[in-house]
């Protein structure tokens, strides 16, 4: 069994990560069961293990924290689903590629709940979807907006950090970072794309599609 919590109102990120640490560190003991957490973050910037300076551009903005998840520079902050997950990667097959894999599925399973097309790009982390709405890129490719994000870290085996999929924060709030060191391509949100999702409606779609990708 998963614990599924769901967090009202905005938690603190270094609150966030004390209960990830310490969860995983009992998961991993056999002293507690595996947990999916749903939250909102006030308004910041991580830096994760391969984070560039130059790639936060505007450092005294939002606060900072250094986090020792996988990636780049990401945003939170209020309208953005933040999923942290701690599973037992261990007992789910010692595959890294392949649980990462799950995360990316899932959230595309997720999406297609409110028929948005999420697509994985070779070299792009993240799920990201077309815009045809946009200009067409330099080489004459359809434009592309990241709409969800995903890094973890694992400790014996236990996951934890995760995804965050942008329902609807504030897309400005982005241009202090170059998010996941990728410029060429946008952000948007499911509000953005024109979708009246709330964050219940979010939730129950990671709900329902959970079992689906890692249960099977």
């Amino acid at each position: 069994m998963v614990d599924w919590i769901t967090s009202d109102g905005l938690t603190a990120y270094d609150d966030a990560v004390r209960f990830m640490e310490a969860r995983a560190t009992a998961i991993a003991a056999g002293e507690a069961g595996e947990c999916i957490w749903l939250l909102e973050h006030p308004p910041l910037y991580t830096a994760g293990t391969s984070a560039k300076s130059d790639d936060l551009t505007d450092p005294d903005r939002f606060e900072v924290h250094i986090t020792k998840r996988g990636g780049q520079y990401t945003y939170h902050g209020p309208g953005q689903r933040v999923i942290y997950v701690m599973l037992d990667v261990g007992k789910r097959g010692h595959d890294v590629r392949k649980f990462v894999q799950q995360l990316e599925a899932w959230v595309i399973a997720a999406l297609g709940e409110f028929n948005v097309t999420g697509h994985i790009r070779e070299g792009r982390v993240g799920v990201w979807v077309e815009r045809p709405d946009k200009p067409r890129t330099a080489s004459g490719a359809i434009a592309e907006d990241k709409v969800a994000a995903i890094g973890i870290r694992l400790r014996k085996w236990v996951s934890f950090h995760g995804i965050s999929i942008n329902l609807d924060p504030d897309l400005e709030h982005f241009s202090g970072i170059v998010p996941c060191g990728i410029t060429e391509h946008g952000v948007t949100s499911l509000v953005d794309l024109g979708l009246p999702v709330t964050m219940d409606d979010l939730d129950l779609a990671l709900a329902r599609t959970f079992e689906q990708v890692f249960e099977t």
